[in-house]
Protein backbone atom coordinates (compact mmCIF):
# COMPACT_ATOMS: atom_id res chain seq x y z
CA UNK A 1 0.00 0.00 0.00
CA UNK A 2 1.38 3.40 -1.01
CA UNK A 3 2.24 5.91 1.69
CA UNK A 4 -0.27 8.69 2.20
CA UNK A 5 0.80 11.95 0.52
CA UNK A 6 -0.51 15.45 -0.08
CA UNK A 7 -1.65 15.78 -3.68
CA UNK A 8 -2.85 19.35 -3.81
CA UNK A 9 -3.32 22.48 -1.69
CA UNK A 10 -5.68 25.21 -2.82
CA UNK A 11 -7.30 28.31 -1.33
CA UNK A 12 -10.39 30.46 -1.74
CA UNK A 13 -11.45 33.96 -0.74
CA UNK A 14 -14.59 33.67 1.43
CA UNK A 15 -16.31 35.81 4.10
CA UNK A 16 -16.21 35.80 7.89
CA UNK A 17 -19.07 36.60 10.27
CA UNK A 18 -18.51 40.36 9.94
CA UNK A 19 -18.76 40.20 6.16
CA UNK A 20 -15.02 40.67 5.67
CA UNK A 21 -12.91 38.50 3.38
CA UNK A 22 -11.05 35.61 4.91
CA UNK A 23 -9.28 32.51 3.71
CA UNK A 24 -10.46 28.95 3.17
CA UNK A 25 -7.96 26.29 2.20
CA UNK A 26 -8.49 22.75 0.96
CA UNK A 27 -6.03 19.86 1.01
CA UNK A 28 -6.52 16.75 -1.10
CA UNK A 29 -4.61 13.58 -0.30
CA UNK A 30 -3.45 10.65 -2.38
CA UNK A 31 -6.30 8.52 -0.97
CA UNK A 32 -8.68 11.14 -2.46
CA UNK A 33 -9.86 12.41 0.92
CA UNK A 34 -10.09 16.19 1.23
CA UNK A 35 -11.02 18.80 3.85
CA UNK A 36 -11.50 22.55 3.96
CA UNK A 37 -10.59 24.91 6.81
CA UNK A 38 -11.96 28.42 7.30
CA UNK A 39 -9.88 31.00 9.14
CA UNK A 40 -11.26 33.62 11.58
CA UNK A 41 -10.00 37.13 12.15
CA UNK A 42 -9.92 39.34 15.23
CA UNK A 43 -11.05 42.94 15.67
CA UNK A 44 -9.08 43.80 18.82
CA UNK A 45 -5.78 42.29 17.77
CA UNK A 46 -2.68 42.45 19.93
CA UNK A 47 0.33 44.14 18.35
CA UNK A 48 2.44 41.06 19.09
CA UNK A 49 0.16 38.70 17.12
CA UNK A 50 1.19 36.96 13.95
CA UNK A 51 0.23 39.11 10.95
CA UNK A 52 -2.49 38.36 8.42
CA UNK A 53 -1.81 38.90 4.74
CA UNK A 54 -4.29 41.35 3.21
CA UNK A 55 -4.35 42.87 -0.28
CA UNK A 56 -4.69 46.54 0.76
CA UNK A 57 -6.38 47.17 -2.59
CA UNK A 58 -8.91 49.89 -1.74
CA UNK A 59 -10.95 49.05 -4.84
CA UNK A 60 -11.83 45.62 -3.40
CA UNK A 61 -13.45 45.10 0.01
CA UNK A 62 -11.93 48.39 1.24
CA UNK A 63 -8.46 46.84 1.14
CA UNK A 64 -9.36 43.75 3.17
CA UNK A 65 -9.24 41.24 0.33
CA UNK A 66 -7.06 38.13 0.62
CA UNK A 67 -6.29 37.30 -3.00
CA UNK A 68 -2.55 37.60 -2.35
CA UNK A 69 -2.87 34.96 0.36
CA UNK A 70 -4.97 32.77 -1.95
CA UNK A 71 -2.30 33.00 -4.62
CA UNK A 72 0.46 32.14 -2.14
CA UNK A 73 -1.37 29.01 -1.04
CA UNK A 74 -2.13 27.96 -4.62
CA UNK A 75 1.46 28.38 -5.76
CA UNK A 76 4.31 28.53 -3.23
CA UNK A 77 2.68 26.60 -0.39
CA UNK A 78 1.21 24.01 -2.75
CA UNK A 79 4.66 23.41 -4.22
CA UNK A 80 6.20 23.11 -0.74
CA UNK A 81 3.73 20.56 0.58
CA UNK A 82 2.92 18.44 -2.45
CA UNK A 83 4.21 14.93 -1.80
CA UNK A 84 4.61 15.43 1.97
CA UNK A 85 3.21 13.03 4.56
CA UNK A 86 0.14 14.79 6.06
CA UNK A 87 0.22 12.64 9.21
CA UNK A 88 3.44 14.35 10.30
CA UNK A 89 1.80 17.59 11.50
CA UNK A 90 5.00 18.87 13.09
CA UNK A 91 6.86 18.54 9.82
CA UNK A 92 4.10 20.21 7.80
CA UNK A 93 4.03 23.14 10.21
CA UNK A 94 7.82 23.33 10.30
CA UNK A 95 7.96 23.54 6.50
CA UNK A 96 5.46 26.40 6.57
CA UNK A 97 7.30 28.30 9.32
CA UNK A 98 10.69 27.85 7.68
CA UNK A 99 9.37 29.04 4.32
CA UNK A 100 8.01 32.15 6.02
CA UNK A 101 11.18 32.73 8.04
CA UNK A 102 9.82 35.59 10.18
CA UNK A 103 8.78 35.75 13.82
CA UNK A 104 5.33 37.14 13.04
CA UNK A 105 4.46 35.23 9.84
CA UNK A 106 4.66 38.48 7.86
CA UNK A 107 6.10 36.92 4.69
CA UNK A 108 3.43 34.31 3.95
CA UNK A 109 0.79 35.61 6.35
CA UNK A 110 -0.62 33.91 9.42
CA UNK A 111 -3.94 33.40 7.63
CA UNK A 112 -2.25 31.59 4.71
CA UNK A 113 -0.20 29.40 7.03
CA UNK A 114 -2.95 28.56 9.51
CA UNK A 115 -5.51 27.77 6.83
CA UNK A 116 -3.17 25.10 5.48
CA UNK A 117 -2.01 23.84 8.88
CA UNK A 118 -5.61 23.39 10.03
CA UNK A 119 -6.75 21.88 6.73
CA UNK A 120 -3.93 19.35 7.07
CA UNK A 121 -5.05 18.38 10.57
CA UNK A 122 -8.65 17.98 9.41
CA UNK A 123 -7.89 15.96 6.30
CA UNK A 124 -5.50 13.71 8.23
CA UNK A 125 -8.26 12.89 10.72
CA UNK A 126 -10.63 12.23 7.85
CA UNK A 127 -8.18 9.94 6.08
CA UNK A 128 -7.71 7.96 9.31
CA UNK A 129 -11.51 7.77 9.72
CA UNK A 130 -11.35 9.38 13.13
CA UNK A 131 -13.33 12.29 14.60
CA UNK A 132 -11.13 15.38 14.64
CA UNK A 133 -11.07 15.53 18.45
CA UNK A 134 -9.86 11.91 18.68
CA UNK A 135 -7.20 12.33 16.03
CA UNK A 136 -6.00 15.54 17.71
CA UNK A 137 -5.92 13.74 21.05
CA UNK A 138 -3.66 11.05 19.58
CA UNK A 139 -1.36 13.67 18.02
CA UNK A 140 -1.27 15.67 21.26
CA UNK A 141 0.94 12.96 22.80
CA UNK A 142 3.69 14.34 20.58
CA UNK A 143 3.32 17.81 22.14
CA UNK A 144 2.23 17.27 25.75
CA UNK A 145 4.47 15.91 28.50
CA UNK A 146 1.48 14.19 30.11
CA UNK A 147 -1.44 12.45 28.45
CA UNK A 148 -4.67 14.43 28.75
CA UNK A 149 -8.01 12.68 28.31
CA UNK A 150 -10.56 14.27 25.97
CA UNK A 151 -13.18 16.22 27.89
CA UNK A 152 -15.91 18.80 27.36
CA UNK A 153 -14.92 22.30 28.53
CA UNK A 154 -16.75 24.77 30.72
CA UNK A 155 -18.23 27.42 28.42
CA UNK A 156 -17.53 31.12 28.91
CA UNK A 157 -20.55 32.62 27.15
CA UNK A 158 -20.38 36.22 26.00
CA UNK A 159 -23.92 37.50 26.50
CA UNK A 160 -23.33 41.26 26.56
CA UNK A 161 -20.96 43.05 24.18
CA UNK A 162 -19.11 46.34 24.44
CA UNK A 163 -15.87 47.91 23.24
CA UNK A 164 -15.17 47.62 19.53
CA UNK A 165 -17.45 44.58 19.34
CA UNK A 166 -20.57 46.70 19.74
CA UNK A 167 -22.12 50.06 18.85
CA UNK A 168 -22.58 51.25 22.40
CA UNK A 169 -20.55 53.23 24.93
CA UNK A 170 -19.51 50.31 27.14
CA UNK A 171 -15.74 50.37 27.49
CA UNK A 172 -15.14 46.69 28.28
CA UNK A 173 -15.47 44.28 25.41
CA UNK A 174 -17.09 41.13 26.79
CA UNK A 175 -19.39 40.37 29.69
CA UNK A 176 -19.65 36.60 30.03
CA UNK A 177 -21.35 34.03 32.20
CA UNK A 178 -19.66 30.77 33.12
CA UNK A 179 -21.97 28.02 34.41
CA UNK A 180 -20.17 25.91 37.02
CA UNK A 181 -20.67 22.70 38.99
CA UNK A 182 -23.01 21.09 36.50
CA UNK A 183 -22.74 17.42 35.68
CA UNK A 184 -22.79 17.67 31.88
CA UNK A 185 -21.92 20.15 29.15
CA UNK A 186 -25.54 19.98 27.99
CA UNK A 187 -26.76 21.12 31.39
CA UNK A 188 -24.20 23.89 31.75
CA UNK A 189 -24.95 25.12 28.24
CA UNK A 190 -28.68 25.12 28.95
CA UNK A 191 -28.00 27.30 31.98
CA UNK A 192 -26.18 29.86 29.84
CA UNK A 193 -28.90 29.83 27.18
CA UNK A 194 -31.64 30.41 29.73
CA UNK A 195 -29.73 33.35 31.22
CA UNK A 196 -29.21 34.76 27.73
CA UNK A 197 -32.95 34.71 27.02
CA UNK A 198 -33.79 36.17 30.41
CA UNK A 199 -31.34 38.99 29.73
CA UNK A 200 -33.11 39.74 26.45
CA UNK A 201 -36.45 39.87 28.26
CA UNK A 202 -35.05 42.21 30.93
CA UNK A 203 -33.51 44.53 28.34
CA UNK A 204 -36.79 44.73 26.44
CA UNK A 205 -38.69 45.43 29.65
CA UNK A 206 -36.31 48.29 30.38
CA UNK A 207 -36.67 49.49 26.76
CA UNK A 208 -32.97 48.87 26.09
CA UNK A 209 -31.55 47.80 22.75
CA UNK A 210 -31.42 44.05 22.07
CA UNK A 211 -29.39 44.22 18.87
CA UNK A 212 -26.37 41.91 18.78
CA UNK A 213 -22.67 42.65 18.84
CA UNK A 214 -19.98 40.84 16.86
CA UNK A 215 -20.03 37.76 19.09
CA UNK A 216 -23.79 37.43 19.49
CA UNK A 217 -24.14 39.15 22.83
CA UNK A 218 -26.61 41.98 23.32
CA UNK A 219 -25.29 45.51 22.97
CA UNK A 220 -27.57 47.78 25.00
CA UNK A 221 -26.72 51.41 25.63
CA UNK A 222 -25.94 51.27 29.33
CA UNK A 223 -23.89 53.75 31.28
CA UNK A 224 -21.25 51.69 33.06
CA UNK A 225 -19.57 48.37 33.65
CA UNK A 226 -21.42 48.05 36.94
CA UNK A 227 -24.79 48.60 35.26
CA UNK A 228 -23.98 45.89 32.71
CA UNK A 229 -23.00 43.43 35.44
CA UNK A 230 -26.13 44.26 37.43
CA UNK A 231 -28.28 43.43 34.38
CA UNK A 232 -26.55 40.07 34.03
CA UNK A 233 -27.05 39.26 37.72
CA UNK A 234 -30.75 40.06 37.30
CA UNK A 235 -30.86 37.66 34.35
CA UNK A 236 -29.10 34.91 36.31
CA UNK A 237 -31.58 35.20 39.16
CA UNK A 238 -34.57 35.46 36.79
CA UNK A 239 -33.44 32.16 35.24
CA UNK A 240 -33.53 30.62 38.77
CA UNK A 241 -29.77 30.29 39.20
CA UNK A 242 -27.55 31.64 41.98
CA UNK A 243 -24.76 34.11 41.10
CA UNK A 244 -21.49 33.02 42.65
CA UNK A 245 -22.68 29.45 43.08
CA UNK A 246 -24.25 28.15 39.87
CA UNK A 247 -22.88 30.88 37.63
CA UNK A 248 -19.93 33.25 37.70
CA UNK A 249 -19.27 36.38 35.69
CA UNK A 250 -16.20 36.71 33.46
CA UNK A 251 -14.92 39.96 31.93
CA UNK A 252 -12.76 40.70 28.91
CA UNK A 253 -11.62 44.29 29.39
CA UNK A 254 -9.50 44.38 26.17
CA UNK A 255 -7.49 47.05 27.99
CA UNK A 256 -4.93 47.48 25.22
CA UNK A 257 -7.74 49.20 23.31
CA UNK A 258 -8.20 51.61 26.23
CA UNK A 259 -4.53 52.42 26.86
CA UNK A 260 -2.63 55.44 25.61
CA UNK A 261 -0.02 57.88 26.92
CA UNK A 262 0.30 55.90 30.12
CA UNK A 263 -3.38 55.95 31.05
CA UNK A 264 -6.51 53.84 30.66
CA UNK A 265 -9.35 55.91 29.20
CA UNK A 266 -12.85 54.63 29.93
CA UNK A 267 -14.50 57.15 27.65
CA UNK A 268 -17.98 55.69 28.04
CA UNK A 269 -17.84 56.47 31.75
CA UNK A 270 -15.78 59.63 31.45
CA UNK A 271 -12.97 58.17 33.57
CA UNK A 272 -9.21 57.92 33.20
CA UNK A 273 -6.97 55.66 35.29
CA UNK A 274 -3.27 55.23 35.85
CA UNK A 275 -1.97 51.67 35.89
CA UNK A 276 -2.19 51.49 39.70
CA UNK A 277 -5.69 52.97 39.63
CA UNK A 278 -6.78 50.41 37.02
CA UNK A 279 -5.49 47.65 39.29
CA UNK A 280 -7.54 49.08 42.15
CA UNK A 281 -10.60 49.26 39.89
CA UNK A 282 -10.22 45.56 39.05
CA UNK A 283 -9.89 44.74 42.74
CA UNK A 284 -13.01 46.78 43.52
CA UNK A 285 -15.09 45.08 40.80
CA UNK A 286 -14.00 41.61 41.88
CA UNK A 287 -14.87 42.35 45.52
CA UNK A 288 -18.36 43.66 44.66
CA UNK A 289 -19.44 41.03 42.14
CA UNK A 290 -19.18 37.22 41.65
CA UNK A 291 -16.40 37.57 39.07
CA UNK A 292 -14.12 34.56 38.66
CA UNK A 293 -12.14 35.59 35.57
CA UNK A 294 -10.80 38.84 34.10
CA UNK A 295 -9.14 38.83 30.70
CA UNK A 296 -6.71 41.55 29.61
CA UNK A 297 -7.38 43.81 32.60
CA UNK A 298 -4.24 45.76 31.64
CA UNK A 299 -2.35 46.69 28.48
CA UNK A 300 -0.29 44.09 26.64
CA UNK A 301 2.99 45.80 27.61
CA UNK A 302 2.07 47.04 31.10
CA UNK A 303 4.19 44.36 32.79
CA UNK A 304 4.56 46.24 36.07
CA UNK A 305 0.80 46.70 36.31
CA UNK A 306 0.28 43.00 35.58
CA UNK A 307 2.77 42.10 38.34
CA UNK A 308 0.91 44.28 40.84
CA UNK A 309 -2.50 42.94 39.82
CA UNK A 310 -1.38 39.31 39.90
CA UNK A 311 0.15 39.65 43.34
CA UNK A 312 -3.11 41.24 44.52
CA UNK A 313 -5.74 39.07 42.81
CA UNK A 314 -3.97 36.08 41.30
CA UNK A 315 -4.67 33.78 44.23
CA UNK A 316 -8.40 34.59 44.15
CA UNK A 317 -9.51 34.73 40.53
CA UNK A 318 -8.41 33.80 37.05
CA UNK A 319 -6.35 36.52 35.33
CA UNK A 320 -6.23 35.77 31.62
CA UNK A 321 -3.57 37.01 29.23
CA UNK A 322 -4.75 37.40 25.63
CA UNK A 323 -3.00 40.38 24.01
CA UNK A 324 -0.38 39.91 26.71
CA UNK A 325 0.60 36.43 25.50
CA UNK A 326 -0.86 36.13 21.94
CA UNK A 327 -0.50 32.31 22.08
CA UNK A 328 3.26 32.80 21.81
CA UNK A 329 5.41 30.44 23.87
CA UNK A 330 8.16 33.04 24.35
CA UNK A 331 5.75 35.63 25.74
CA UNK A 332 4.06 33.00 27.90
CA UNK A 333 7.44 32.07 29.37
CA UNK A 334 8.18 35.74 29.99
CA UNK A 335 4.89 35.98 31.86
CA UNK A 336 5.74 32.93 33.93
CA UNK A 337 9.16 34.34 34.76
CA UNK A 338 7.65 37.66 35.83
CA UNK A 339 4.81 35.94 37.71
CA UNK A 340 2.04 37.70 35.81
CA UNK A 341 -1.44 36.32 35.10
CA UNK A 342 -2.39 32.71 35.80
CA UNK A 343 -4.22 31.78 32.61
CA UNK A 344 -3.52 31.95 28.87
CA UNK A 345 -6.03 32.50 26.08
CA UNK A 346 -5.22 30.19 23.16
CA UNK A 347 -6.17 31.64 19.77
CA UNK A 348 -4.66 29.53 17.03
CA UNK A 349 -4.59 32.31 14.45
CA UNK A 350 -2.52 34.48 16.81
CA UNK A 351 0.45 32.18 16.28
CA UNK A 352 -0.25 30.56 12.91
CA UNK A 353 0.08 26.76 13.14
CA UNK A 354 -1.51 23.90 15.03
CA UNK A 355 1.88 22.75 16.33
CA UNK A 356 2.77 26.13 17.81
CA UNK A 357 -0.67 26.42 19.44
CA UNK A 358 -0.27 23.00 21.08
CA UNK A 359 3.21 23.96 22.24
CA UNK A 360 1.68 27.08 23.83
CA UNK A 361 -0.84 24.86 25.63
CA UNK A 362 1.97 22.65 26.89
CA UNK A 363 4.09 25.49 28.29
CA UNK A 364 0.96 26.97 29.86
CA UNK A 365 0.07 23.77 31.68
CA UNK A 366 3.61 22.88 32.60
CA UNK A 367 3.88 26.12 34.56
CA UNK A 368 0.58 25.71 36.37
CA UNK A 369 -1.36 28.21 34.27
CA UNK A 370 -4.81 27.41 32.86
CA UNK A 371 -5.30 27.39 29.06
CA UNK A 372 -8.58 28.61 27.52
CA UNK A 373 -9.36 27.95 23.85
CA UNK A 374 -10.95 30.91 22.08
CA UNK A 375 -12.75 31.99 18.95
CA UNK A 376 -12.26 35.40 17.28
CA UNK A 377 -14.79 38.18 16.78
CA UNK A 378 -14.72 37.59 13.02
CA UNK A 379 -15.64 33.89 12.94
CA UNK A 380 -16.69 31.32 10.37
CA UNK A 381 -18.73 28.13 10.22
CA UNK A 382 -15.60 26.09 10.93
CA UNK A 383 -16.03 24.13 14.18
CA UNK A 384 -12.44 22.93 14.55
CA UNK A 385 -11.71 24.81 17.78
CA UNK A 386 -14.44 22.77 19.50
CA UNK A 387 -12.67 19.52 18.56
CA UNK A 388 -9.26 20.96 19.38
CA UNK A 389 -10.46 22.05 22.81
CA UNK A 390 -12.03 18.66 23.53
CA UNK A 391 -9.15 16.63 22.08
CA UNK A 392 -6.51 18.60 23.98
CA UNK A 393 -8.51 18.29 27.21
CA UNK A 394 -8.67 22.06 27.69
CA UNK A 395 -11.17 22.77 30.42
CA UNK A 396 -12.54 26.15 29.29
CA UNK A 397 -13.75 27.55 25.97
CA UNK A 398 -14.75 31.03 24.82
CA UNK A 399 -16.88 30.93 21.70
CA UNK A 400 -19.47 33.65 22.07
CA UNK A 401 -23.16 33.88 22.79
CA UNK A 402 -25.68 31.10 22.14
CA UNK A 403 -26.74 33.04 19.03
CA UNK A 404 -25.53 33.45 15.42
CA UNK A 405 -24.55 30.33 13.53
CA UNK A 406 -20.83 31.18 13.58
CA UNK A 407 -21.01 30.81 17.38
CA UNK A 408 -23.66 28.13 17.85
CA UNK A 409 -21.88 25.86 15.36
CA UNK A 410 -19.12 25.34 17.93
CA UNK A 411 -21.57 24.74 20.77
CA UNK A 412 -23.61 22.35 18.64
CA UNK A 413 -20.48 20.40 17.79
CA UNK A 414 -19.69 19.96 21.50
CA UNK A 415 -23.28 18.99 22.29
CA UNK A 416 -23.03 16.23 19.68
CA UNK A 417 -19.56 15.10 20.80
CA UNK A 418 -20.76 14.74 24.39
CA UNK A 419 -23.76 12.57 23.51
CA UNK A 420 -22.21 10.61 20.66
CA UNK A 421 -18.95 9.67 22.38
CA UNK A 422 -20.07 9.90 26.03
CA UNK A 423 -17.25 12.27 26.90
CA UNK A 424 -16.78 13.63 30.41
CA UNK A 425 -17.46 17.26 31.27
CA UNK A 426 -15.08 19.42 33.25
CA UNK A 427 -17.79 20.98 35.40
CA UNK A 428 -15.98 22.03 38.55
CA UNK A 429 -14.77 25.57 39.07
CA UNK A 430 -10.94 25.61 39.01
CA UNK A 431 -9.93 29.17 39.64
Amino acid sequence: MKELRIENVSAFEVLDSRGNPTLASEIRLSDKSSSVSYIPSGASTGKHEAIEMRDFDKDRYFGKGVLKAVNLVNTQINDLLKGQNPLDQRNIDSILCQADGTENKSKLGANSILSVSLANLKVSAKSQRLPLYEYLNLKSKEFFSEYIKPQLPRPMMNILNGGIHADNSLDFQEFMVQPTNFETFHRAFRCGVEIYHQLKYILRKKKLNTSLGDEGGFSPEVGSTEEAIDLIIQAIEAASYKPGKDVFICLDCASSELYGQGRYSLEGEGKSYSSNEMVNYMKDLSSKYPINSIEDPLDEDDWKGWELLTSSLGSRIQLVGDDLFVTNSHRIQKGVDRKVANSVLIKINQIGTISEALEAVEITRRNGYLPIISHRSGETEDTSIADICVGAGIDQIKTGAPARTDRTAKYNRMLILEKKFKLQFHGSNKT
